[in-house]
């Protein structure tokens, strides 16, 4: 499936600049985002969570990575970009819309697009099929789960409109609110790019993707929400922070591309969004001048074990009551 989400279950350019201290925010922008946010929080030296062992174990034991325990690329989701002159249009809300996370306005759909792992903007897989599209000039982000444009119609599931001006606090659109991920979180943001990657460095965290086989029924922090799991007592939750151990032989990846989300993975580390099979989400390059053929392919990370990774504790879990109250 596109982003690697299980069927059913919503979710929910640019790149700032490191930062010297661990744990305080980058001090410029983004991705997309005018101010820093969760993402670009540098945590290379922060202390691992006490139950870090015990939830690695718990993901050892429940199968790894998912995909055969390879930590899988996935390059399916686009990112699109609007003007001024892009047509606004409607949609008409699906099954998987929910009141009062999801967000019931126009969007901006430009000429050529395409939703998730499909050419254009009809959906014909069984994957979650986001549309996401960015608007610098109005500084919205909007992010589509489950859409489809059709010559005579344009459905979709949950749309999360993120004002990316603002910077967002605990709870983000709302505590126990969803998005089009199902931990709350934007989804363009945790993207890595082709150019980033090329460029040599990645300030930001990335997206990462677990089997729900093998998540805990809650979430922690900054996540907003969860969905039904069914793993053990020792799993994680949704929204669990992961940070590859800083002792890991990183040249010894086949790629550049690799050893550049792994350094990622080292300094930002990995935040749990939705649940499927294919671990980590970058940018599709089918808008882009660089291309990912030479740079990153999808296996190059499948050396990474989870017992390379450390957890790092966001305090204690919140229940799942779907009880969504909008900020």
């Amino acid at each position: 499936m596109g982003s690697g989400s299980d069927p059913g279950q919503p979710g929910g350019e640019g790149s700032g600049s490191g930062s010297d201290t661990p744990g305080t925010p980058a001090p410029l922008t983004g991705p997309y985002f005018a101010k820093p946010m969760f993402w670009n929080q540098v945590v290379s030296n922060l202390p691992k969570a006490a139950n870090s062992d015990a939830i690695i174990a718990s993901l050892r034991a429940s199968g790894g990575w998912g995909n055969g325990d390879r930590m899988t690329v996935d390059t399916d989701i686009n990112v699109l970009h609007a003007t001024p002159g892009t047509p606004m249009r409607t949609f008409t809300k699906n099954s998987l819309f929910y009141t009062p996370d999801c967000d019931d306005t126009a969007i901006p759909v430009p000429a050529g697009g395409n939703v998730e792992n499909n050419p254009g903007y009809t959906c014909t897989t069984n994957g979650d099929c986001h549309l996401i599209v960015y608007d610098a000039a109005s500084a919205k982000l909007y992010e589509l789960y489950k859409a489809s444009i059709t010559s005579s119609s344009f459905t979709g599931g949950c749309l999360a409109v993120w004002d990316t001006s603002k910077q967002y606090g605990d709870g983000l659109r709302g505590d126990q609110c969803s998005s089009a991920d199902a931990a709350g979180f934007p989804v363009a943001p945790l993207l890595a790019t082709p150019d980033e990657v090329k460029s040599g460095a990645v300030h930001h965290a990335l997206r990462l993707i677990l089997p729900n086989t093998s998540v805990k029924k809650g979430y922690v922090r900054p996540a907003s929400h969860g969905t039904n799991t069914t793993g053990g007592a020792n799993a994680p939750y949704y929204g669990v922070h992961m940070r590859l151990r800083a002792d890991y032989p990183i040249d010894t990846l086949p790629s550049e591309g690799a050893k550049v989300l792994a350094r990622a993975m080292q300094e930002y580390g990995v935040y749990h969004a939705d649940g499927g099979q294919k671990a980590i989400t970058v940018q599709n390059d089918r808008d882009s001048a660089t291309k990912w053929a030479g740079l990153l392919g999808e296996f190059d990370l499948a050396a990474l074990r989870v017992e390379d990774f450390e957890v790092i504790d966001h305090g204690p879990p919140t229940s799942i009551t779907y009880a969504c109250v909008r900020n």
